[in-house]
């Protein structure tokens, strides 16, 4: 499916007021906190206990986080915004139609918990009985198309997509999906931590059956026919590391190829479901998965197929509907797969829904409110300083030939660069909120946007068109449209400072511009050209010394263990992993260049170059729930926080020599050693 790239460890919509005016002149600080501090660690020793044990002993994990991170400290600002912002709509009238009533009755639905729970499982309840009168296979491939829509994923996801080797064109395209616990391993792999999850997920589909008003005999049925369809379709699922493949995951067909290949496939009923017809062409992102679809909908009697649709429906709805379904939910794909130990206020997912549904509607009204012209301004800046020292040093590398480098050059220089909100507002005219239910109101939002976007077949690719929106705290490089985004929610502290120095600047901010920048240049990006296309325009030679470089770095993060017994995935993580440490060493040329005429002084003990580095390592403090490290290992491509700050600072010469690290210090790695790539 089509890479974006993203820097944090999970999306979160987290934005907060910079608090600065352009028309003053503030005074500058370090934008370092020595509190966040551990200096009873040693710097050579672990560097993330040292930069951030402080913060990490001050923030104990609350009970309704996972992860609670420096930044994931921002989201109560962000959210109490956003809640501030879509009250005061609230408490106006608005004419039916408008932005202000859709924003404000979706909130005021999200929030009443006593029709919720008067409601019950009611919302889905014709949905229910719409699954149980199917009557034979065509009937099954109408339906799963038309619940696709609707947000009920099943068997396989359909979207519209840039064609990566076509990238000014959208294609229909076709990838591996209907996983409800999302990874293949949790199925298939017979470890402690894997057979735990998969006998409570068992546990959970029961209980999640009787809520919505089964038998017990129906619930175990069904138990036993989820386990056995998502089993045989995680079988054939492909590995993590195999999706970072994207010459393996592009496979262009035409519809006559389709059709002798996937001969029992139904494919006039299944993509006239989604108002998709005279397709010439359809990109299968993994063969085999389709091709195990296509077996359960050929052999799986209908009988079958409509108690595992009405799971896929509950599983999806379930959070909209009543508290005793919404908390058995929580339970298990929150507690007891990654250790959170109470949901979240209600106000808060009403926000979130509400900023979600009408992301851009919201973020219109959070960047006239919390987002200075001059934030925008310096970003500009900063990334042209950043662009000049990765073309810098892209010119001064010694492992690629002049060929490869002229073409990364143009590559680099064509970027197309994104910054704090789009020119043009989405328009939320034709989607309709409505005072029925809330589930009611997330289907069709679903709807509309994914009608949106299939009605985009065969058309051009609108370059213009934001992938998050304003008020995440996000970054990411698209390689389809060979672009850099950088959210107004982003450009805050802990990444971005308007009253501090650059050396913290360049530090926080500074390596997430040079990370998006590498992203373009890392084991997936590198094989895309500066018009987004899928094209191989590396020399033979460079590309082999490329992955030669890039095998250093996964066999690093291969050797860290994580938990007693448990292994990063160096392959998995690779591209965030050389996103890092690309970002880090362009942004300290960076620094260096910009402060040459006008050196820092040393303040609080700490010279610039010290700075630079405790501002990189603060961006990522953060305590985390031991089932969350597991979860995160199995299904995240970027390291955990700590390692990204212990694993690739001993990769930069840098960091060695602001802290006068030796061959004395734990993290010390021979010259020779360390990775060399960007």
């Amino acid at each position: 499916m089509k890479m974006k790239y993203y820097l944090p460890i999970m999306a979160i919509a987290l934005t907060a007021s910079t608090g600065c005016n352009s028309k003053k002149e503030m005074p500058q600080t370090t934008g370092i906190d020595l509190a966040n501090l551990d200096t009873t660690a040693l710097p050579g020793t672990n560097f993330y206990q040292y930069a951030c044990g402080g913060w990490m002993a001050s923030h104990p994990l609350p009970d309704e986080y996972p992860l609670y991170g420096s930044f994931t400290v921002l989201s109560e600002t962000n959210r109490k915004q956003m809640q501030e912002l879509i009250e005061s709509l609230s408490a106006e009238q608005h004419p039916q139609g408008s932005v202000g009533q859709k924003v404000s009755d979706l909130y005021r639905i999200a929030m009443d918990s006593v029709k919720l729970n008067q409601e019950g499982v009611a919302p889905i309840k014709a949905e229910l009985e719409e699954i149980a009168a199917l009557k034979d296979k065509k009937d099954v491939y109408a339906l799963i198309s038309s619940l696709a829509r609707r947000g009920v994923s099943s068997y396989m996801g359909l979207y519209v997509g840039a064609d990566e080797k076509n990238s000014t064109m959208n294609a229909v395209q076709i990838g591996q999906a209907g996983l409800s616990m999302g990874n293949r391993d949790y199925y298939l792999e017979k470890d402690e931590n894997n057979t735990r999850i998969r006998e409570a997920f068992k546990v959970h589909v029961q209980k999640m059956f009787r809520l919505a008003g089964y038998d017990e005999a129906t619930a175990q049925k069904a138990v036993g026919i989820v386990m056995n369809v998502e089993t045989r379709l995680a079988e054939a699922f492909r590995k993590k590391e195999d999706l970072r493949n994207p010459q393996l995951n592009y496979n262009k067909m035409t519809m006559e190829e389709i059709r002798t290949k996937y001969p029992t496939f139904d494919w006039d009923t299944y993509l006239g479901g989604f108002g998709l017809k005279d397709v010439k062409e359809i990109i299968i992102g993994q063969p085999d998965a389709l091709a195990a679809s296509a077996k359960e909908l050929d052999t799986l009697p209908v009988a079958d197929q409509i108690l595992y649709l009405q799971w896929k429906l509950i599983d999806s709805a379930a959070s909209c509907l009543s508290d005793e379904l919404n908390e058995q939910n929580f339970d298990f794909y929150s507690r007891t797969m990654s250790g959170t130990q109470e949901m979240q206020p209600r106000w808060k997912r009403a926000v979130g829904t509400v900023s979600g549904v009408l992301g851009e509607a919201i973020g219109q009204m959070y960047v006239e409110k919390y987002f200075p012209a001059a934030a925008k301004e310096r970003m500009v800046a900063l990334v042209k300083n950043l662009q000049t020292a990765l073309g810098e040093r892209i010119q001064a590398l010694e492992w690629m030939s002049d060929s490869t480098k002229a073409q990364a050059l143009e590559k680099l220089a064509t970027f197309h660069v994104k910054i704090g909100y789009p020119d043009k507002w989405k328009d939320y005219s034709a989607l309709e909120i409505k005072d029925d239910s809330y589930w009611a109101n997330i289907e069709r939002a679903t709807q509309w946007a994914y009608d949106d976007m299939t009605a985009r077949a065969g058309k051009p690719v609108d370059r213009d068109e934001w992938l998050m929106t304003p008020q995440t705290v996000n970054a990411y490089y698209n390689p389809t449209t060979n672009e850099i985004c950088f959210p107004a929610g982003i450009l805050q502290p802990p990444f971005f400072d308007m009253n501090a120095d650059d050396a913290f600047n360049y530090g926080a901010i500074g390596v997430v511009i040079g990370h998006e920048m590498t992203h373009g240049f890392d084991d997936q990006g590198r094989q895309y050209d500066k018009e987004g296309n899928l094209r191989d325009w590396w020399t033979t030679n460079d590309a082999e010394r490329f992955n030669q470089r890039a095998q250093v770095m996964v066999d690093f993060f291969n050797n860290i263990e994580v938990a007693p017994g448990v292994h990063a995935n160096g392959q998995m993580t690779l591209g965030e992993n050389i996103a890092d440490f690309g970002g880090l060493q362009v942004a300290y040329q960076a620094f260096k260049a910009a402060t040459k005429d006008n050196p820092l002084p040393v303040v609080d003990g700490f010279t610039p170059e010290q700075r630079f580095f405790l501002a990189y390592a603060g961006v990522w403090a953060n305590n985390t729930r031991p089932e969350y490290v597991l979860y995160l290992t199995n299904i995240d491509v970027h390291s955990l926080g700590k390692w990204r700050v212990n694993g690739i600072l001993p990769q930069i010469d840098a960091w060695y020599d602001a802290f006068g690290i030796t061959e004395s210090d734990p993290m010390y790695i021979p010259k020779e050693q360390r990775v060399s790539i960007w």
